[in-house]
């Protein structure tokens, strides 16, 4: 199950405490102030990922906290920092800190948010020692670490989604563009779950086949359709071997009218799949008829490694546009 939209609390580490020591020797058994410092609290960062999935680690673990400062010891011995926390969450992610009403959005994976930031650890007595204070008996303790209540919600999935019936080849598409490796088989709802890869820095989704009625809950129903809502550009794919590929066009659109939310209005061109299944006349026909939809055609055969370099350039214009 893809989980989209989540409420979790995340904590920065708490600062260490300062010692509150003296020199203790048989030479110097009233030595003067020796309390080290504490260490700072560790902080949470949220970092973007490819894991379409990553939202799922807060089903059931709602709060995360960064590690805590070490206290100070004896002997001017600081405490040592606590270890950051480093969350990731799905490219798309959006943010929002509950209690400020901000929001903040994960669209790289290089960047790190900080979003919780640790305490500071406190001061040991040594610090306070002045000459007119040889023998300071308090220390700081350290400050505790921020605490934010966050909502996660995955707005966007991927730049360029592929739709289409089921088994109209979009995960041999992917496969073939990307590292990605989804499931392919020939029934469907072989893909249950939306499956990522990355193009030249542009992630392409294989969003789960539809079926008639999928707007009134059949099928994958409106998971499909809310999977298609988080795509920038939709890839409409259809089978060649299909007798009758305007209906197949038009049943998708149909249930996309139904569900609303704009759909219909997303940026959209057809990609006429397993064209090594017919001849070129068959081909031509087929194509001449889709032409009153007024969306731009292309065609490829996971097979052609020229088609394939032709869809790669073509995807990657529409995203620079």
């Amino acid at each position: 199950m893809l989980i989209d939209n989540v409420l979790i609390t995340v904590k920065g580490g708490d600062g260490g405490n300062g010692a509150s020591t003296f020199l203790h020797t048989s030479v110097n058994f009233k030595g003067g102030p020796n309390g080290g410092n504490g260490g700072n609290g560790g902080s949470v960062y949220l970092q973007g990922s490819t894991d379409l999935t990553a939202l799922q680690q807060f089903q059931f673990k709602k709060e995360w906290k960064a590690q805590n400062g070490v206290d100070g010891k004896n002997k001017n011995l600081f405490g040592r920092t606590g270890e950051d926390l480093v969350i990731f969450v799905p490219l798309g992610t959006s943010v929002t800190d509950i209690d400020k009403n901000k929001t903040y959005e994960i669209d790289n994976i290089e960047d790190k948010l900080l979003i919780a930031k640790g305490g500071i650890g406190g001061r040991g007595n040594t610090e306070f020692k002045s000459s007119t204070n040889q023998a300071p008996h308090y220390a700081e303790p350290g400050t505790k670490g921020s605490v934010k209540n966050l909502k996660l919600e995955l707005r966007l999935i991927a730049d360029i989604g592929f739709i289409g019936l089921p088994n109209a080849g979009k995960s041999s598409l992917l496969s073939v563009l990307t590292n990605a490796k989804p499931k392919i088989a020939n029934y469907p709802f072989t893909t249950l779950e939306p499956n990522l890869g990355v193009m030249d820095g542009i992630i392409l989704a294989d969003i789960p086949g539809l079926i008639e009625g999928a707007s009134q809950g059949r099928g994958l129903g409106f998971k499909f359709l809310k999977h298609i809502e988080k795509t920038r550009v939709l890839v409409h794919c259809l089978d060649c071997s299909e007798d009758d590929l305007v209906n197949n066009y038009l049943a998708v659109h149909d249930e996309f009218e139904k569900y609303g939310n704009e759909i219909n209005q997303k940026q959209e061109i057809i990609l006429l799949t397993k064209i090594d299944l017919i001849t070129k006349e068959e081909l031509n026909i087929k194509e001449e008829k889709l032409k009153n939809l007024q969306k731009k055609i292309y065609k490829i055969s996971i097979y052609d490694n020229d088609s394939i370099n032709d869809i790669k350039k073509i995807l990657i214009n529409l995203i620079k546009k």
